[in-house]
């Protein structure tokens, strides 16, 4: 792997993603400031991975506490790289979505992951060569009916990572977005993942997703990585002729509408 990337910090470590992103950078030798909520989820993770110089960091990355206790623990690490990882997701239609998982979706999706990487920045920036990477999804590209606002967010997200790459284009900060498609992880609630099936939706493994993410660093340059096929086919359609997507996403509306209609769970933090 490359090796100027070796402390890197990975936000929202504890879910499906993020903690495969972990393990496969604990494989590369990295030392990880790993950050999420939940203090027993991250002593298993931590405890789970062969490095010894791995840190943990209980915040909520939605408050400016949490922003704070993350940005000093980099700090003290010296690290040269980021990893958001940050989300949660509700399958709902829009008016079947609450006003608080409105708020909640904005402000973990897209509000923390921005907040995260400005207060990260002046310590990426004193370093010779550093990285940001934006965990997205295929739905910042293609707007799916029963994800109005998920798609929001990583719209926003995607949009934030492509204006952040251009103002950091002439400094050695390289700039990643990476889009999974569908992943297997405890973002998906049973409705979601029965809706997978019936609509014969491929469903990737996290690692897969952190193998990809490995690769995008070995590279070393500022990207935009989008997983699967046929979805990644789908991104560049629906930039091009949106309307013959909307057309073939005419056909799954009725599938898509039965099960937002199971659906009642809060939004999964992952």
């Amino acid at each position: 792997m490359n090796t100027h990337f070796k402390k890197i910090v990975i936000t929202g470590a504890t879910g499906g993603i993020g903690s495969a992103i972990a393990e496969a950078l604990d494989q590369q030798g990295c030392d990880l400031l790993l950050t999420g909520r939940n203090e027993v989820k991250l002593d298993h993770l931590l405890n789970s991975l062969n490095g010894e110089n791995h840190v943990k960091i209980v915040a909520d990355l939605n408050t400016q506490k949490g922003i704070e206790t993350l940005r000093d623990a980099a700090e003290k690490l010296g690290v040269n790289g980021l990893v958001n990882c940050l989300g949660i997701n509700k399958l709902a239609t829009l008016q079947g979505t609450e006003e608080e998982d409105i708020s909640t979706l904005i402000a973990t999706n897209l509000a923390a992951p921005v907040r995260v990487c400005k207060a990260l920045l002046p310590i990426l920036e004193c370093k010779p060569k550093a990285v940001i990477v934006n965990v997205g999804s295929i739905l910042g590209s293609i707007g799916y009916a029963g994800s109005s606002v998920y798609c929001a967010t990583k719209f926003g997200l995607r949009g934030f990572t492509e204006s952040l790459r251009r103002e950091l284009s002439d400094t050695a900060v390289s700039v990643v977005y990476l889009a999974p498609r569908a992943t297997d992880t405890a973002l998906n609630t049973d409705a979601v993942n029965q809706m997978n099936r019936e609509l014969g939706n491929a469903i990737d493994k996290p690692r897969s997703v952190a193998e990809q993410l490995v690769s995008a660093l070995e590279s070393g340059k500022s990207v935009n990585r989008y997983l699967g096929w046929p979805e990644s086919f789908f991104v560049r359609l629906n930039s091009l002729l949106p309307a013959v997507v909307d057309k073939a996403l005419l056909r799954q509306l009725p599938t898509i509408r039965r099960y937002c209609g199971m659906n009642q769970t809060k939004p999964v933090d992952v």
